[in-house]
């Protein structure tokens, strides 16, 4: 984390000396779960984005067709019989956005705690 803060005081300065401006083209993501090793610095000079998960089973399912590939006609075409995959990746999102409600529950939920995330899709 020290590193990662050289780092961004490094592209900082480099900046200021081309009058406080970067490539416009040039952007710095950084993804991180909550962690109190992680800069402050790094915290206050840049802009939060969150992405908040859905909250119903019908929000998890348009989610999951939105994502890469199923958001894709040509997709569910390539397949040799389409109407059964189209029902068999229904069948899947279904299941998978079931599970991402049940996770809510917790110890009721499941056995074992585990975050379903869309890539497990």
């Amino acid at each position: 984390m020290h590193k990662l803060e050289q780092i961004c005081e490094h592209i900082e300065a480099k900046a200021g000396v081309l009058d406080n401006k970067n490539h416009p083209q040039f952007r710095l993501w950084l993804t991180s779960y909550p962690s109190e090793d992680f800069p402050s610095s790094i915290l206050q000079n840049g802009i939060k984005m969150t992405n908040e998960p859905p909250i119903s089973l019908k929000a998890n399912m348009i989610g999951s067709y939105k994502t890469e590939p199923l958001n894709d006609q040509l997709f569910f075409e390539q397949s040799k019989n389409p109407a059964v995959f189209k029902k068999l990746a229904f069948s899947l999102t279904m299941f998978h956005a079931i599970l991402l409600q049940r996770r809510n529950f917790g110890s009721l939920g499941f056995n074992i705690k585990y975050d379903f995330t869309v890539s497990d899709l």
